[in-house]
């Protein structure tokens, strides 16, 4: 107990539960594995001249990171306006358009894939509808093409984009805005010379993310591209399956590795002070960066300050005119993101009521036969209660340690606490097909391949990680005066802790939980690879069948995982209602 004590006044020793974890599990595996890249004791660069000498590998290799530049292009396109508009609306407005950009974030990668399957297959409900008015003869080729790959992946990240983007919209301060209009700017020139260049700061990060997530994408490019739309995630493995080769696997996902670490490391995550750091660059226009004709242009110049400063004069003092038009555009154009973002979801749970021996949208009756098969089905419940129970697990042993790495973190030097953070972070910034190859290593080295504690080891290290995002999040916020009160009335440390830092700290603990578990409960990538053959959690069963064969029970299993994250979001709802300031425990006691 004592020595209980001891620990809990050194802040740092908090972060060493998560920090073995992840050296067990991925840290040490990593490096043994960046050995074997290097044919170690001998150290050459053998694997990688091999892996540059097929020109195979070099065409998977470019056309993934051609095919991360084009989705993440497209992700900004469609999410900077997205985000500005939900920014712009009202409180109430703005809080339901979040919402419903975290639902499809929050829902099953694979139920958002599978969805884009029976929208885009032969006898989706596309080619139905084109059939039907008489714009085709035949089925047209929508799915295992480069563009299903494009939709399903823009798809699957336009709320990592969009996310970043409106917290940092969020912090720009509008009257920055109204004082340009104040002096003359059109609205562009407003927009483009002072509220832009704010937000290039969630630019960056949500590009960043994008980018490095799409890096590592598997199972969408499989389930959607064809052959030649292969990626290096998908290349990486097939060599898993077929060779085992760890040299040449440890080259592939190193090279892998060093192009989403090269990015990180160049441009960063971190979000914090962006507003100064983007204010303290002065920006110039792109007009200002023209090269100077001489008198000429300066003639030009003084026309237009001329111009500038009679209009000026004209609108000062006058309201500015209302839009509707560019309103109604705004409307319709958020009203198209989030029926691209809902509507997939939508169409699975539709098409899971159907009561013929296909699917079919809409649903020519009513059943619930594919619900029945699925609690009728041994090998589903079996997989269902498999992915529970490492759920669970996952989500209390995460939430622990995450929480304690977080408490500790929070008392640390900021350089500190910036380089631990970073390393637990880690497992969720990286492709998931690397974390999952360093995390077979290292599960083989401990015997636990193809058992549930091994599965749930690899599934900590990334859950952890959510933990710590969002439990430090919330200590951010505390106010630490009321833990120096209480022990000023003699509580030792545990005691403040459990009776003053956890009760006000928890609806960010049962966020975390809730997140790991959902984290574990959707993970497929890497339970490929450390489950052998011998366990089958319920996304493993899904992949193996969407792979194989479309059966329709896949469609009422995704609509139960539809359902998931909106019943988390209503348990966070209540617990941050439970805890919330209310009028008459604010006021201060009666005298």
């Amino acid at each position: 107990m004592s020595t209980l004590h001891k620990l809990g006044k050194i802040p740092i020793a908090l972060t060493f539960p998560a920090l073995a974890i992840l050296l067990a599990v991925f840290g040490i595996p990593t490096v043994i594995l960046f050995l074997a890249s290097l044919n170690a004791p001998i150290i050459s660069l053998a694997n990688y001249e091999a892996f540059f000498g097929r020109a195979a590998n070099v065409r998977v290799l470019l056309q993934t990171v051609e095919v991360s530049v084009i989705a993440t292009v497209m992700c900004i396109v469609v999410g900077y306006p997205t985000a500005y508009l939900i920014a712009a609306a009202s409180k109430g407005a703005r809080m339901v358009l979040l919402v419903l950009v975290i639902i499809p974030y929050l829902t099953s990668l694979l139920v958002r894939t599978y969805a884009w399957i029976i929208i885009l297959g032969d006898s989706g409900l596309v080619n139905n509808l084109l059939l039907k008015l008489g714009l085709i003869s035949s089925p047209a080729p929508l799915i295992y093409n480069r563009l299903a790959v494009y939709i399903g992946m823009v798809h699957i990240m336009l709320p990592v984009m969009v996310l970043p983007l409106v917290s940092v919209m969020l912090g720009i301060d509008r009257s920055l805005i109204s004082a340009a209009r104040s002096m003359g700017a059109p609205p562009f020139a407003a927009f483009w010379r002072i509220f832009f260049p704010l937000s290039l700061p969630g630019v960056r990060s949500g590009s960043l993310l994008v980018f490095v997530l799409c890096l590592g994408f598997y199972i969408t490019p499989a389930a959607l591209g064809g052959l030649r739309d292969a990626m290096l995630s998908t290349f990486i493995a097939a060599q898993v399956e077929n060779s085992l080769d760890l040299p040449h696997i440890a080259a592939s996902a190193f090279i892998l590795l060093a192009l989403a670490g090269g990015l990180l490391a160049i441009f960063g995550l971190d979000l914090s002070d962006t507003q100064s750091r983007t204010t303290a660059k002065v920006w110039k226009s792109p007009r200002n960066r023209l090269p100077s004709f001489g008198s000429s242009t300066l003639y030009f110049r003084e026309l237009d300050n001329s111009y500038r400063a009679k209009r000026w004069a004209t609108t000062l003092y006058q309201a500015a005119p209302k839009n509707h038009a560019w309103n109604m555009v705004g409307v319709a154009f958020v009203g198209l993101v989030m029926c691209y973002l809902l509507f997939p979801s939508f169409v699975v749970i539709v098409m899971s009521f159907s009561a013929g021996p296909s699917l079919r949208f809409p649903p020519s009756a009513l059943s619930l036969q594919w619900y029945r098969t699925f609690f009728d089905s041994s090998s589903w419940i079996e997989a269902a209660w498999t992915s529970i129970q490492i759920g669970v697990a996952v989500a209390l042993l995460s939430t622990i340690v995450g929480t304690l790495a977080s408490y500790g973190l929070s008392r640390t030097s900021p350089r500190l606490r910036s380089i631990l953070t970073l390393a637990i972070l880690t497992p969720i910034t990286i492709p998931s097909i690397v974390v999952g190859i360093a995390a077979y290593l290292g599960l083989l080295n401990l015997g636990l391949i193809g058992t549930k504690a091994g599965i749930a080891l690899t599934h900590i290290i990334g859950a952890s990680a959510y933990v710590v995002v969002i439990v430090s999040a919330t200590l951010a916020n505390f106010d630490r005066r009321l833990e120096l009160a209480a022990k000023s009335m003699r509580a030792g440390p545990l005691q403040t802790f459990r009776r003053v830092t956890l009760p006000l700290v928890r609806p960010g603990v049962i966020g975390g939980a809730l997140f790991a578990f959902l984290h574990s409960f959707d993970e497929v990538v890497q339970t490929s690879l450390v489950s052998g053959f011998s366990i089958r959690t319920l996304p493993l069963k899904m992949w193996e069948d969407i792979r194989h064969e479309i059966d329709p029970t896949i469609a009422a299993v995704s609509s139960m995982l539809v359902l998931l994250p909106i019943v988390w979001l209503i348990v966070l709802y209540i617990a941050w209602w439970r805890l919330r300031p209310t009028v008459s425990s604010a006021a201060p006691p009666p005298e």
